[in-house]
């Protein structure tokens, strides 16, 4: 092959490369937009933690935590109850499912690798309000992040043995399924046995002793503390973007058409009950998450109660009062709901009854929810609100 031959292989070569190149002229920029929330949701997470805790207190700093849990189970409950109009009422067994799985990879692996269940972690996770002297990351910095995503896994299996025969029903029925597998898995921790207490006793008892021994109908206390605003913000943040995602997804699109009319979503192809069961098993994920935020929360033991129908109601009160399908809306709702108890603590004796007005005041009002269907960075909510306002303001003239 002559100079000439080599030449124009070389052109040839280079013209194809360049349209290649120029038929993807986005692609670094939209990988970079695509990576930006995430970096958003690291660097508020952080400053969360070293800005906000010390500013906040104890007190505000952990009830912060719990908004924070909170809004991971709202909004996931949100994908199968908002997205794909199911009725689900066993959320909290999938929250106690992946706490007390996480709580066991992290308490267990401590006590026989460490000799003790106490924290090794660093700024970041949470210690106390001072932290000088202690490093960003310690070691258990590294395994709870880890047991997070095991009792993640868990209850999504777990959630998929469960979606795949019960998401072919409708209603009602879907429901009961679902407070029934709550109750199963209320019982099954209750009787478990207790906690062991020693390295010794861990390692004769072997992983099938130490799945057992998760502290029965007394709750799985001594967790070691890892929970902090950093870990709640950063896994807040992203389950809010995964449901925004998929929301405006063709998946999300599918869902929302199975909410609307299951009937004609199936006449137009979708495979209905493989959507359903996909929305299911994503939010048991994210439940097991926050479960094990919750689980590893100062000063909480968890414990039976944790997946029993009350918890699953509370959930549900957050998705329905922040509207259905909303996921601002269930962020802003489970910040009311977990904030309002507190908030009335002035009026102990009556401060379940007038919150209970409140939510019956709430529904009579807004019988849609805070936001409905829309979203709080929706062009069309704010433009509504300024034509009501325009519009009584005509009228009062």
């Amino acid at each position: 092959m002559n100079g000439r031959a080599w030449k124009n292989m070389a052109s040839s070569d280079a013209n194809l490369l360049s349209l290649i190149t120029a038929s993807r002229p986005g692609a670094a920029p939209t990988l970079l937009r695509s990576a930006l929330p995430v970096v958003v949701i690291v660097a508020l997470a952080v400053m969360a933690q070293v800005v906000l805790k010390g500013l906040l207190g104890g007190y505000y700093a952990d009830l912060a935590i719990t908004i924070g849990v909170n809004i991971v189970l709202a909004v996931s409950l949100t994908i199968v109850n908002g997205f794909t109009g199911q009725f689900s009422m066993g959320h909290a067994g999938f929250l106690a499912v992946g706490g007390y799985v996480s709580g066991a990879v992290t308490y267990y692996f401590s006590l026989t690798q460490w000799g003790s269940a106490a924290a090794a972690g660093g700024r970041l996770s949470g210690m106390p309000l001072s932290t000088e002297g202690l490093a960003w990351l310690g070691a258990g910095d590294v395994l709870f992040p880890v047991a997070l995503l095991i009792g993640g896994l868990v209850s999504a299996l777990l959630g998929l043995a469960v979606g795949l025969p019960s998401l072919r029903l409708r209603g009602d029925y879907l429901a009961i399924v679902t407070l029934g597998f709550g109750e199963i898995i209320r019982v099954v921790i209750q009787q478990s046995g207790p906690a062991l207490k020693t390295p010794e006793a861990a390692e004769q008892a072997g992983v099938l002793g130490m799945a057992t021994g998760l502290g029965g109908a007394l709750g799985f206390g001594g967790l070691p503390k890892y929970t902090s605003l950093f870990w709640v913000v950063l896994f807040a943040g992203l389950t809010m973007l995964v449901a925004y995602r998929i929301k405006t997804s063709t998946s999300g699109r599918a869902m929302l058409s199975v909410r609307e009319d299951e009937i004609a979503a199936e006449a137009m192809g979708v495979n209905t009950t493989r959507t359903k069961v996909w929305a299911f098993v994503i939010a048991a994920f994210f439940a097991g998450i926050a479960g094990g935020l919750y689980a590893h929360k100062l000063g909480v033991a968890l414990g039976p109660v944790d997946a029993g129908f009350q918890r699953s109601f509370d959930i549900i009160i957050m998705v329905v009062l922040g509207g259905l399908g909303s996921i601002s809306g269930a962020a802003l709702a489970a910040v009311v709901v977990t904030m309002l108890p507190e908030y009335l603590r002035a009026v102990a004796d009556y401060r379940m009854i007038i919150f209970a007005l409140a939510l019956i005041l709430m529904m009579i009002l807004r019988p849609k929810g805070l936001l409905g269907v829309r979203e709080v960075w929706d062009a069309d909510l704010w433009r509504g609100l300024f034509r009501r306002g325009k519009s009584a303001k005509g009228g009062g003239k």
